[in-house]
């Protein structure tokens, strides 16, 4: 069974019987198939046109994931990061355990898991500040492009995290 959408009801019709109608419309009533196409485009740029969210292409923003060795440096780190404008959000998940080998020998650390919302274009200045205000000698900074997100969310990380540092003040 082949469905076709109308405007009023979803009908089923056999894919000949959709076929005849088809070739009917187009035979008997083309003006009626020309204003019908014609209507449902000028409504779909009337719902563009009034639509306030912005769209943001993939990649436009991202997570950066920082552990820190307590909460006391993942605070730090997290209120001078929103303070500059390099992040919108910094959540923080105590109480991970992380291990690793480090100088050939296996670690098991407890430590704070940073997820961090920011601007694509900001991650450069973004692992720069870590990487300077870190106590780790090499410290994890790692980030993936956000591919989608709620609009009205992205629209407060664009709002919260501009462009480029020119725009920020501190």
């Amino acid at each position: 069974m082949l469905k076709l959408h109308c405007p009023y009801k979803l009908l089923s019709l056999c894919t000949l019987c959709a076929t005849v109608i088809a070739l009917c419309v187009a035979l008997f009533m083309p003006n009626t198939l020309r204003l019908w196409q014609v209507a449902r485009r000028a409504a779909a740029t009337m719902a563009v046109s009034t639509n306030t969210t912005v769209q943001f292409p993939a990649g436009t923003f991202s997570i950066s994931y920082v552990t820190t060795p307590n909460e006391e440096v993942a605070q730090k780190l997290a209120e001078g990061l929103v303070q500059r404008k390099l992040a919108a959000c910094v959540n923080m998940v105590p109480n991970i355990l992380s291990v690793y080998e480090w100088k050939n020998e296996i670690q098991k650390d407890k430590e704070v898991l940073m997820v961090i919302k920011s601007r694509s274009s900001r991650l450069d200045e973004l692992a720069t500040y870590v990487r300077q205000n870190h106590p780790y000698e090499v410290c994890e900074v790692i980030s993936v492009p956000i591919q989608h997100g709620n609009p009205p969310y992205l629209q407060w990380l664009a709002d919260s995290v501009p462009v480029s540092s020119h725009t920020t003040s501190g």
